[in-house]
């Protein structure tokens, strides 16, 4: 008998114990950037030249979900941009976000570093993005995640003064220690397949509008959203002294 009572009382503690993790799993909040339904995505950046090598660059963002009729999610961000070589460029960026409407965290603090790799060959241009980022938000501990973007940029060989360019990459997203938010027990926490056409309108001024899937790894399984994006980009041209 005593067997027998040892026995139900550890399996009495295995299901105390379980949903009291499910619970605490349960209890995190979904990441406050993850898209919902088809979305809108909108950002406009500004580079101005500081040296031969060196720029300040400014970017402003509004992301809308649910077809594009909610604003969930707005940033601005700013970093000076150093070109080491003539195929990788530095960025220490800061961003300043906020998540209207949201129930849990209303704002993040947020610490990157952008570490861009490319070349030419030809028509075509091959790129590698990695970020690296410190997470800060309003109500939640802080948190870092790595970001690896592998593209590929290809100039449309058209009879054209300013040819378009072809842009397609993925990125993948890994938080390597402890995450605050809900996900689905994996490091690997997001992926973001884009392709689109960057369209330079005039030397300081193109538009890319693209087309991205989302996907994240949520406690349910993964979950995939389309987004339509418009981006422009305007360079400010140094004034030679």
């Amino acid at each position: 008998m005593r067997r027998v009572a040892c026995v139900i009382a550890v399996l009495c503690s295995c299901v105390w114990t379980f949903p009291a993790r499910a619970q605490q799993q349960q209890q995190k909040p979904e990441d406050p950037e993850d898209e919902k339904q088809i979305g809108l995505w909108l950002d406009q950046g500004i580079s101005t030249g500081l040296s031969a090598n060196k720029s300040l660059d400014l970017e402003f963002h509004e992301r809308f979900d649910e077809g594009g009729s909610n604003l969930y999610e707005y940033f601005v961000q700013g970093g000076v941009a150093f070109r080491v070589r003539p195929w990788i460029t530095l960025i220490p960026i800061y961003r300043y976000q906020r998540f209207p409407g949201n129930p849990t965290i209303a704002y993040e603090n947020r610490l990157l570093l952008n570490l861009t790799l490319s070349t030419s060959r030809g028509l075509w241009r091959p790129i590698l993005r990695t970020l690296i980022e410190g997470r800060f938000p309003d109500n939640r501990p802080a948190s870092g995640r790595l970001r690896f973007r592998p593209g590929v940029d290809y100039t449309l060989p058209l009879h054209m003064a300013r040819r378009p360019v072809l842009v397609v990459n993925n990125e993948f997203f890994i938080v390597p220690g402890y995450n605050p938010f809900a996900n689905g027990g994996s490091s690997y926490t997001q992926n973001r397949f884009q392709v689109g056409v960057r369209l330079p309108i005039a030397d300081s001024f193109s538009v890319r509008p693209y087309y991205l899937l989302q996907s994240v790894n949520l406690p349910s399984g993964w979950d995939t959203n389309q987004i339509v994006g418009i981006s422009l980009a305007y360079k400010v041209a140094r004034k030679n002294k």
